[in-house]
């Protein structure tokens, strides 16, 4: 079965599934593009539940070549910036490292928009349903909402990454308080913590809190630094810690600070 063979299995489970609970017809469209993106979309809208085994074997397979065929990034692929800090600038989903970080909502069950460009879409698009499945078991006997600043971990399932850690961090409406500050770097500290219980060896972390939450890029990354420098002084650890970055700007940021 060629890639765009199972794109088209999966679309046709997804579009079966949803034209049943929804009584309605969506169209398949013919270009490979197109599918994969209502491939995505109805992964993001449709809540935690399995497919068929077959279904998911499927969505397996046609993730992890979708993997390689992106390019996987490991450590070794980095420039080490200070003992033990990488900076790399690219998709999170492409790194192969013990666990990346999710900036997620405080519901934990990734971002239900179509195709929104939030990194919590980007992971739970690139996992596969799985990471949804899971996410809802874990918080079924949790207290919810998630309360900011607190790390929960999952397995990567689809990704290169064996886990993921994910993270609710602080929401800015007007200026950045001292409450906030504090929330944002607890972020940081719960996801190293959480790590380092489990002998996780690597951790990537995405800019928590800026972009849609709104927290100040510099401001954050200063933040992100100042308490990963901590951490790692304080505890010994010898967990290698990437900062991922996507945009220019944060790239920018994240290399004057770290020199």
């Amino acid at each position: 079965m060629t890639q765009q063979e199972r794109l088209r299995y999966l679309v046709e489970g997804l579009v079966a599934e949803y034209n049943e609970r929804h009584n309605e017809h969506i169209e398949i469209p013919m270009n490979e593009e197109e599918q994969f993106t209502l491939f995505r979309s109805l992964c993001n809208i449709r809540p935690a539940g399995g497919m068929s085994l077959e279904w998911m074997k499927i969505e397996s397979e046609y993730l992890n070549i979708l993997a390689h065929e992106k390019g996987i990034v490991t450590i070794s692929d980095m420039e080490e910036r200070e003992p033990q800090i990488y900076l790399w600038q690219g998709d999170i989903t492409r790194l192969s490292v013990d666990a990346i970080v999710n900036a997620a909502n405080n519901k934990l069950l990734g971002c239900f928009a179509p195709n929104h460009k939030c990194i919590d879409n980007e992971i739970h698009t690139f996992a596969g349903i799985e990471l949804r499945m899971e996410c809802a078991r874990m918080t079924e006997y949790m207290e919810m909402p998630e309360k900011t600043g607190v790390a929960r971990m999952t397995y990567g399932y689809n990704l290169p990454a064996k886990h993921v850690l994910h993270t609710v961090g602080p929401i800015i409406y007007e200026s950045v308080t001292d409450k906030e500050r504090i929330e944002l770097a607890s972020c940081y500290q719960s996801c190293l913590k959480l790590a380092n219980a489990y002998n996780l060896r690597s951790i990537a972390f995405c800019c928590i809190s800026t972009g849609e939450f709104r927290f100040p890029n510099e401001e954050a990354a200063q933040i992100a630094i100042d308490t990963v420098r901590t951490y790692l002084k304080e505890t010994n650890s010898k967990i290698q810690v990437v900062f991922n970055v996507l945009k220019d700007i944060d790239y920018d940021i994240y290399n004057k600070l770290l020199g």
